[in-house]
C-alpha cells in the first residue's frame, strides 16, 4: 500500500524509516534468530516493499505470533492497530504496546482516534500494520499454536508473502463506497497469496 490520499504533503513524507523504539529494535534480531532457528521463517516477496514510508501492510490473521512474525519480516519498524483483548491482555502488555508504538483499536465503535493516530503515524512516515479480517492466516501461525497448551507455539514452518503494493485513490464516489472498494481489493490480494 502506499501513502493516503487523505494524508497532506509534508518534508517528512517519503524520508527514511522513522528510528525503531527502544524495545522494538532490542526483540527484533534475538525473535527472528528464534523463528529462523525453530520454525524456519521464510520471507517471500520483500522487493515488492517500497524503500521508504509511509504505506500500510494488511494480513491475514490467526492470533498473537501474525505480529510478531510480520514485527521481524518487514525492514521498518510496524505501528500496529491492536484491539483491546490483545492490548490489556497481561499487565504488562499496555506498557509493551506504548514502547513499540501500537496503536490502541477499540472495536465495538468507530474508532476516530485511533484512525487519527494511525493517520498521524503515516503522516510521520511509518508503516501502520492492520489484520482487516479481525481477531482470528500468514502460513504456519495456525498450525504453530492449535491445540497448544499455554500459547506455546509448536516447531511448525512459518511463511510470509508480501504481495504487489496497491495504490488507492479516490473516484469520487461516496465514502461508503470508497471503503467497501478498498477493503474488497484488500481482502482479494491477501487471498491471492494463500497457498
Amino acid at each position: 500500500m502506499s501513502r493516503s490520499t487523505a494524508l497532506p504533503a509534508s518534508p517528512r513524507v517519503g524520508r527514511v524509516w522513522s528510528e525503531f523504539p527502544f524495545l522494538y529494535r532490542a526483540l527484533r534480531a534475538p525473535v527472528r534468530g528464534v523463528l529462523a532457528r525453530w520454525f524456519g521463517l521464510h520471507v517471500e516477496g520483500t522487493e515488492h516493499l517500497p524503500d521508504r514510508g509511509p504505506y500500510l501492510v494488511a494480513a491475514n490473521h490467526h492470533n498473537y505470533l501474525d505480529a510478531i512474525v510480520l514485527g521481524v519480516s518487514v525492514p521498518a519498524p510496524i505501528a500496529f492497530l491492536v484491539m483491546p483483548r490483545v492490548w490489556r491482555a497481561t499487565p504488562l502488555h499496555p506498557a509493551f504496546h506504548r514502547h513499540v508504538g501500537s496503536i490502541p483499536l477499540q472495536v465495538d465503535r468507530a474508532d476516530v482516534g485511533a484512525l487519527r493516530r494511525a493517520l498521524a503515524a503515516l503522516e510521520r512516515g511509518r508503516v501502520v500494520g492492520i489484520f482487516p479480517e479481525g481477531p482470528f492466516r500468514i502460513q504456519g501461525t495456525w498450525e504453530a499454536l492449535r491445540a497448544r497448551r499455554f500459547y506455546i507455539p509448536r516447531p511448525t514452518p512459518i511463511t510470509v508473502r508480501f504481495g504487489r503494493p496497491r495504490r488507492f485513490s479516490s473516484n469520487g464516489g461516496s465514502a461508503r463506497a470508497a471503503r467497501r472498494d478498498v477493503t474488497e481489493h484488500i481482502m482479494a490480494d491477501i487471498a491471492a497469496l494463500l497457498p
